[in-house]
């Protein structure tokens, strides 16, 4: 991490003080062109003040690449990327290998583009049109169904089936493709 600070304006007088702190303002994100608040609380009858003074930050570390074009849907694996020093300029750039694996491209890159979280999507467990298993369990029973899906859905997320009578019901996609509902 490399911080730069630009002087403060040398007009300001301001008074000595003894227990001075640093402080982001809120909404503030790093990194990049940013303001650092600098404050000296009041104490024994010293006025306290606070001022931003303007600072860049970079920070350099391994970002991850894409080793040649990519098309749309392809499941990611170690060999579709390769770390590579840069600048991290966004927090959606993506550091670890652990957060590509297995990770669907929601679109097709060149090679040597950094992968940004936006870029992938957690594989289907549920795709529309699938005929998927539904699971309805409430104290000691459990009652089981099927229907057609009308989206796709990653475990964990949302998904409507639709049964054989023609009544959707909505569900969350487990991992292993069945649709459960709370009753």
């Amino acid at each position: 991490m490399d911080i730069k600070v630009d002087p403060i304006d040398g007009r300001l007088r301001l008074n000595a003080c003894p227990d001075m702190e640093a402080f982001l303002p809120p909404g503030v994100h790093l990194p990049g062109n940013l303001a650092v608040g600098v404050r000296c609380p009041q104490s024994k009858g010293v006025l306290g003040w606070s001022v931003f003074v303007p600072a860049h930050v970079t920070v350099t570390t391994t970002l991850l690449v894409t080793s040649r074009p990519l098309p749309q849907g392809t499941v990611m694996s170690a060999d579709d990327f390769n770390g590579q020093n840069g600048e991290l300029t966004q927090s959606t750039l993506i550091t670890n290998p652990s957060q590509v694996i297995g990770k669907v491209l929601r679109y097709g890159v060149a090679a040597g583009q950094a992968l940004r979280q936006d870029m992938l999507r957690a594989p289907y467990a549920v795709t529309e049109g699938q005929t998927v298993p539904i699971v309805v369990q409430q104290d000691n029973f459990t009652v089981r169904s099927e229907g057609k899906a009308l989206n796709n859905a990653a475990q964990g997320e949302d998904v409507q089936v639709r049964t054989s009578s023609g009544r959707v019901v909505t569900g969350t996609a487990n991992a292993s493709g069945e649709v459960v509902v709370q009753p």
